[in-house]
């Protein structure tokens, strides 16, 4: 009964034909606000099937079937929808041993993940194998601070990519973890890590006044945070400028709703993080007023069950 109701809250707006702030579509057209669903995922770490009915934690949640299915019924009910994931794709199943990654990847191109960032357990069968498994991705790798340069990744990623939805661009680049003491070096290999805060500042500069984006979007391995200065997503949060968005991963933090930080000019940096192995799927609405250029967001975190069953 409680699985019902947390689908009928969930979606009741959505039905009734009004937006998450309680903006009625003919409002939003009005005032040429258009709306840009973003829904997200982190650390799936390989977890195709949902959790056994009998999990003493999350029982039934998760799978790719379930997400697949919440992420078609959104994408029914509106019209801008961009799907991405913050790392750690690959490890954490027998799919992955069996596999080397080939499923996820095929699995998450079915769904229509737009793009995707790397996280430290994607080179759990070294850089050789991630490169090998790029092949079944139908979405880009996004990272602007890891030079692959001298590895088998050479010219099979991006720093940043620009999404042009209903007239809105939007700016995705992606950062990924300092490897070094948390991968083998055998794994990555000649992978080069840059600073993730300098490389951050040049993609936004050239995003913001060059690409003219009007939302931008980093998809984040470095971990919401920490206990000593070791860089993260609420560091990068603060020092940044023109992020409005940071879709982390990496510590497997559940934010509900996404926690919100200054940047260098005094701006809202929402900072979201879904957990892992899939049982959440995050989604922010943003509202973009082009002529006014301003800037307004709603957010929910949805659980992956199987909400065919109860409706």
């Amino acid at each position: 009964m409680s699985n019902r109701r947390d689908f009928l809250k969930t979606f009741a707006a959505s039905a009734a034909g009004i937006s998450l702030t309680g903006i009625p579509h003919l409002a939003l057209a009005k005032h040429q606000i258009t709306k840009i669903t973003i829904l997200h995922t982190n650390d799936v770490h390989s977890h195709i099937d949902p959790f056994p009915a009998n999990d003493p934690k999350y029982p039934g949640l998760g799978g790719v079937a379930q997400r697949a299915a919440i992420i078609n019924d959104i994408r029914n009910r509106e019209p801008n929808v961009l799907l991405f994931d913050a790392g750690d794709i690959f490890q954490g199943t027998p799919y992955f041993n069996f596999y080397g990654g080939e499923i996820e990847l095929k699995l998450m191109s079915q769904m229509g993940y737009d793009a995707g960032t790397i996280g430290n357990h994607d080179f759990d069968h070294g850089v050789e194998g991630l490169a090998a498994q790029l092949k079944n991705a139908t979405f880009p790798l996004i990272c602007c601070n890891y030079n692959f340069k001298k590895t088998p990744m050479a010219g099979k990623t991006v720093p940043y990519k620009v999404f042009e939805k209903s007239g809105v661009l939007i700016g995705v680049f992606g950062l990924g973890i300092e490897l070094q003491g948390l991968v083998d070096k055998k794994m990555y290999g000649e992978t080069v890590y840059n600073d993730p805060l300098e490389n951050a500042a040049i993609v936004t500069h050239h995003l913001k006044y060059v690409e003219k984006c009007d939302l931008i979007i980093c998809l984040s391995h470095l971990g919401y945070k920490y206990k000593d200065d070791k860089v993260s997503d609420e560091i990068l949060a603060k020092k940044s400028l023109n992020i409005d968005l940071i879709i982390g991963g990496h510590t497997h933090t559940f934010i509900n709703k996404p926690y919100i930080y200054k940047n260098r000019d005094g701006k809202d940096v929402l900072v979201a993080q879904v957990g892992w192995a899939g049982i959440k799927l995050g989604r922010i609405d943003f509202f973009v007023n082009k002529k006014s250029r301003k800037l307004t967001a709603e957010s929910t975190t949805l659980k992956v069950f199987n909400y065919a069953s109860v409706i």
